[in-house]
C-alpha cells in the first residue's frame, strides 16, 4: 500500500509566513493507524488573546503553531477514516486526513467520535451545517448527556434537524465495532461536566490497544489507576494540559484541575521504562511551557516519556 507524503500549512494570520511541516504515513503503520492531528488544548497555539512571550514565539513565526487535539482513525483496508473530536481546526484536520489517506474524493468522515462538551473538542461540528459543507448523515458518536446536549440545544440541533450530522448513542464500556479489524469503547472520566459526560476511548485492532485521555480533572479522582490502565495497551495519549502548578497567572489551577505533568511522570516513577515508553502527552494549554522550551521538553523526553506532535502515526 503506498503511503502518501503531505506538506501541512497551519494557517496563522499573525505570522508573515506560513510555516510548514511534513507528515507522512510510513510503510510500518499498515493499513491500521492512528494518525495525530492537533496536540493543544480547546483554544490551540497561540491562544486567543494572550500577549506573552509563550504565545508572542508563535505569533511572531519562532514557534510553530498547534491545532486542538484531534486523531484520525484509519482502516485502508475498509476504506474507513473516523475522526476522534471535531475542533475549531476542523477544516485543515479534516483536509489533512484527506490528502494524507488519499480520500480526496471522501467529503466526510465515515465517523467522529466525541469525548465531551467543551468548545475545542466539538465547536467542528458546525462545519458540517448548511452554511458550510452541507454534510449528509455524518455519524456522530456520544454519550447520552452529550446526546441531549447536541439534540437540544442550537446550533447543534439545526445539524440534527436537518440530517447534517446523524448521532449514535454510545454507552460507558459498551464496544462499537466500526469495521472487522477496529472498535472503539468510551470510559468515563471525572471532569467539569458542565453539559456532559467526559469518556476516554479505548482504541483496539486485533494486534494493539491505544488509550486515549485528553482531558480528566485528576488521577487520584479516578475510580481506575491510571498505571495499571496503560500497563493493559501498547501507547497512551494522556492529558497534559499544564506541566505544574502555578502556571497560570493570577488564576486558581483548582479552578481547571488536571493532571499536571510532573505529576504524572511522578506516579509513573517506579514503573519499568518500557511502561513510561508507552505514554504520550498529548492536550497541552498554551502556558505549558513543552509548546515552547527545550529545557522542560528534555526533562520530560529523558525521563523516557514521549510527546505528541502533529503528523505522529501510531501503528495498530
Amino acid at each position: 500500500m503506498q503511503k502518501h507524503v503531505f506538506l501541512l500549512f497551519l494557517f496563522l494570520t499573525a505570522c508573515v509566513g506560513k510555516p510548514l511541516r511534513t507528515v507522512q504515513i510510513p510503510d510500518s503503520a499498515g493499513e491500521l493507524y492512528l494518525v495525530v492531528l492537533g496536540i493543544a488544548q480547546d483554544g490551540g497555539y497561540p491562544h486567543a488573546g494572550c500577549r506573552r512571550d509563550c504565545c508572542r514565539q508563535a505569533q511572531n513565526g519562532h514557534r510553530l503553531p498547534h491545532s486542538p487535539v484531534c486523531l484520525g482513525l484509519v482502516d485502508e483496508r475498509a476504506k474507513k477514516v473516523f475522526l476522534l473530536e471535531a475542533t475549531p481546526d476542523f477544516a485543515d484536520q479534516w483536509f489533512l486526513l484527506q490528502e494524507l489517506t488519499n480520500n480526496r474524493d471522501k467529503r466526510t468522515p465515515d465517523g467522529i467520535f466525541l469525548t465531551h462538551a467543551h468548545v475545542g473538542h466539538y465547536a467542528g461540528l458546525i462545519q458540517l451545517g448548511r452554511e458550510i459543507m452541507g454534510a449528509q448523515n455524518v455519524p456522530v458518536w456520544a454519550m447520552p448527556r452529550m446526546e441531549k446536549f447536541l439534540r437540544e440545544n442550537g446550533p447543534w440541533s439545526q445539524l440534527v434537524g436537518l440530517r447534517n450530522i446523524d448521532l449514535h448513542p454510545l454507552r460507558a464500556d459498551s464496544t462499537a465495532q466500526l469495521t472487522p479489524d477496529l472498535r472503539i469503547t468510551p470510559f468515563t472520566v471525572p471532569h467539569r461536566d458542565e453539559f456532559s459526560e467526559t469518556v476516554g476511548y479505548r482504541i483496539e485492532s486485533l494486534r494493539k490497544k491505544v488509550l486515549f485521555i485528553p482531558d480528566i480533572d485528576k488521577w487520584e479522582k479516578w475510580s481506575r489507576d491510571i498505571v495499571q490502565e496503560v500497563r493493559s495497551v501498547d501507547h497512551a495519549l494522556l492529558d497534559a494540559t499544564f506541566f505544574k502548578d502555578g502556571e497560570l497567572v493570577g488564576r486558581s489551577m483548582q479552578d481547571v484541575p488536571h493532571p499536571f505533568v510532573a505529576e504524572t511522570m511522578q506516579r509513573f516513577a517506579q514503573a519499568p521504562g518500557v511502561e513510561k515508553k508507552k505514554v504520550t502527552f498529548i492536550h497541552l494549554n498554551h502556558t505549558n511551557p513543552l509548546l515552547w522550551e527545550n529545557k522542560s521538553r528534555n526533562e520530560v523526553l529523558s525521563a523516557g516519556f514521549s510527546l505528541a506532535e502533529e503528523g505522529m502515526v501510531i501503528g495498530l
